[in-house]
């Protein structure tokens, strides 16, 4: 069963990750700076902080939130590719700005969903 349970998470997870990423796309104001990507990973490390908060004890919320809905929704692969292409291209500033912000903002929503959820 945790199989499925991981598997339905990460199918909800990835599709809302491509819906909202594809949105985000399409309101982006400089072409050369990956925020789709860069507030998707923000949301999802709120997000981890807020599940783990809730259900620490709770395995099968977990296996279907923590594990898959949010495996399948962050996106920290595309992350590294994004911040080395950025590099490729000549955005070095960009890179750097794209790594600080996702690893600062990502560490305090974190916290934050901790807090606000205890």
């Amino acid at each position: 069963m945790s199989l499925v349970y991981v598997g339905l998470g990460g199918f909800i997870g990835a599709i809302l990750r491509w819906s909202l990423g594809n949105a985000l796309k399409k309101i982006q104001i400089n072409e050369n700076f990956p925020i789709a990507t860069l507030f998707i990973n923000l949301l999802g490390c709120f997000g981890i902080g807020w599940a783990y908060a809730l259900w620490e004890n709770n395995p099968n919320a977990k296996l279907i939130f923590i594990i898959g809905f949010l495996g399948g929704f962050t996106t920290f692969s595309t992350f590294a590719y994004e911040v080395l292409s950025l590099i490729k291209n000549g955005n070095t500033l960009h890179a750097i700005a794209y790594v600080a912000l996702s690893s600062v903002a990502g560490v305090c929503l974190v916290w934050l969903g901790l807090k606000l959820s205890s």
